[in-house]
């Protein structure tokens, strides 16, 4: 147990100070939405995006006076929290402290975005739903504390309503298998409380901003190439690998062959998952095993079908991170279960713990730094309303060489070409101020065009 405790410290030092040594600092396009928001608060001018992650960054930028800080304040509690209530509740804390390894929590706890709290609150969710499912004490009120952390998961993330309904559907489903349990009144409880509190939200959605979830606000559905269609069923296998994520780069022939590969592995490692999950069978969590599988598909399908509806992001890591982490849940439980020792899953779990922390430093900078040269600038365009990025056409190419092989190439990030950069600083510092991602504001008066702003 020792090592997971020493891990568990680890992994709460690395997710707080890597971002500080990558150029962009995880400050994505989103990530100034979520200011923005928050910023307005109390008077919130858009539900394109939900409250919750603009509320708590908030609270936190009270204190802090800094939404980057506040961003990576969150994180930390997020993380600290979740590990130190595993431990002290004896709650699978070896199971969690490799959930640390995976993908999926290294990637929401890395940046600012939503999937966050989202992930934090789904984590508290299975708590309440394995305590019920074990017919333990308070059944009514882990019902309740269930119900709670599906209206906060829904208040950070629309998608949260998928949750619900793969729950809901599971209970119809397992009607008649359930119906004499003792734990059946209360998950009905939960079903109606959880309906309740997202009803209740959409309806304040509809009398505050004449819309349930920003429907008008998003892209209309249009034609997709075959390829991107291929690519997205890529990325919803994938959601069943723990630990290697698809990040397509392009639509070359290298690129798909590459996905087409990890595919491969992903179906692998889907048997190798049915493998364990048909041992559930033989535990008193069966049905709580199902529960997380139902969740996982649910989830990812209906994410798939809604990317289409609304133009979306591609089916990757973050939108896959709930599936990811009831598959990922699940295997865990029932590995320690069924075996005496955890060598390979330790070793595994501490090699790509490893590898997606050296990968994410794959373009090393000085966010701080960076943010230092930025900050003073702003205070000259207070006037400004709009920020736009006019310096995508200057792009960098980092060039990668690999000695052992003579080999080199070349890949472009995104996040660190030095418009993205200043846009993300720019919207940090200055939330109020909107990026906009087309030129399209006919007042160029009241446009902050990151060519104004210097690293020199």
């Amino acid at each position: 147990m020792m090592k997971y405790k020493i891990l568990s410290i680890i992994i709460v030092v690395v997710y707080f100070f890597q971002t500080f040594f990558i150029s962009y600092g995880g400050i994505g396009s989103d990530s100034l939405s979520y200011f923005g928001i928050a910023a307005d608060l109390p008077n919130p001018q858009t539900d394109l995006f939900p409250l919750g992650y603009p509320i708590l960054l908030k609270i936190i930028y009270t204190f802090s006076k800094d939404y980057f800080w506040a961003s990576k304040i969150l994180n930390l509690l997020f993380t600290a929290i979740i590990l130190l209530f595993s431990y002290r509740k004896s709650f699978y804390f070896r199971e969690t402290v490799l959930l640390f390894t995976g993908k999926t929590f290294y990637f929401v706890f890395f940046g600012a975005m939503s999937e966050s709290p989202f992930i934090f609150f789904m984590y508290f969710l299975f708590y309440f739903l394995h305590e019920i499912f074990s017919e333990k004490k308070n059944l009514y009120l882990n019902a309740l504390g269930g119900s709670l952390m599906i209206l906060c998961m829904f208040a950070c993330r629309y998608s949260g309503i998928y949750i619900y309904l793969s729950i809901l559907l599971f209970s119809v489903l397992m009607f008649f298998k359930l119906k004499d349990k003792t734990y059946f009144k209360p998950l009905l409880l939960f079903l109606v409380v959880s309906g309740f509190g997202i009803g209740g939200y959409l309806l304040f959605n509809h009398m505050y901003f004449g819309s349930l979830t920003g429907e008008n606000l998003r892209g209309k559905p249009v034609w997709v190439s075959y390829i991107y269609v291929v690519r997205d069923f890529l990325g919803l296998a994938n959601a069943v690998d723990p630990f290697i994520g698809i990040k397509p780069a392009s639509n070359s022939v290298g690129s798909i062959a590459f996905q087409f590969f990890v595919f491969i592995i992903d179906v692998f490692i889907f048997l190798y998952l049915i493998k364990y999950y048909k041992k559930a069978k033989e535990t008193s969590l069966y049905y709580f095993h199902m529960l997380l599988w139902i969740m996982a598909c649910v989830y990812g399908v209906a994410v798939l079908v809604s990317g289409y509806l609304q133009q979306i992001e591609e089916m990757g890591v973050r939108l896959m991170a709930a599936s990811n982490f009831c598959l990922f849940f699940s295997f865990l439980i029932l590995y320690f279960q069924n075996n005496s020792t955890d060598k390979l899953v330790w070793r595994i779990s501490c090699f790509f713990f490893i590898f997606l922390v050296t990968y994410g430093m794959k373009d090393p900078g000085n966010y701080l730094k960076n943010k230092d040269k930025i900050q003073p600038q702003i205070s000259k365009f207070k006037d400004k309303v709009y920020l736009y990025n006019d310096e995508k056409n200057n792009v960098t190419v980092t060039t990668y060489h690999f000695s052992i092989i003579n080999k080199s190439f070349k890949y472009t990030h995104t996040n660190s070409q030095k418009g993205k950069l200043k846009e993300s600083i720019a919207g940090t510092v200055n939330p109020k101020i909107k990026w906009v991602k087309y030129d399209t504001v006919r007042d160029r008066s009241k446009v902050l065009y990151t060519s104004q702003l210097k690293f020199d």
